[in-house]
């Protein structure tokens, strides 16, 4: 009888424990949109301000993401969702992809991804726990998804 008492409350734990671990790791996503139609956790875009805004440019040959550094604060910042601006000022199309670059092999890491036609713009809002429980550190990479040459930047989250 005890090893069965033992086995029920283990198995409880056990359930107890991964379904609070699911609901961390499920706060909301990254959602992209425009910024009339966009949303994320409920809130929609146009209610939130834009935290960053991100350009797509081409410097001679070299095409990059400008700025190569972006700092959000977020100890003089509400926990009201971030909100990116990326544009495309380039003649082609070009990839945006933001993630946890020492995390980015594991299945529940944050990742922002879009492709952006030329002159194109889009928003990406992330739950602000997703910004801080689903990276290892405070910093998360950008960077274009689609040409491995081109030149990305990182994000300081300060917390």
């Amino acid at each position: 009888m005890g090893k069965v008492m033992l086995g029920v409350f283990f198995g409880l734990v056990m359930v107890v424990a991964g379904a609070s671990a699911a609901f961390a790791l499920q706060a909301g996503g990254v959602e992209v949109g425009d910024l009339e139609t966009g949303s994320v956790v409920g809130q929609s875009f146009k209610e939130l301000d834009v935290d960053a805004s991100l350009f797509a440019i081409e410097i001679g040959d070299l095409k990059v993401w400008y700025p190569p550094v972006t700092v959000i604060d977020f100890k003089v910042r509400p926990g009201r969702p971030v909100l990116l601006k990326v544009t495309n000022k380039s003649t082609a199309d070009h990839g945006f992809q933001m993630t946890d670059a020492a995390n980015s092999g594991s299945p529940f890491v944050m990742k922002a991804e879009v492709v952006l036609k030329p002159g194109e713009t889009k928003y990406i809002g992330v739950p602000t726990s997703d910004m801080f429980y689903a990276t290892q550190g405070n910093t998360l990479t950008y960077r274009c998804h689609l040409h491995p040459g081109h030149v990305g930047g990182k994000l300081l989250m300060l917390k």
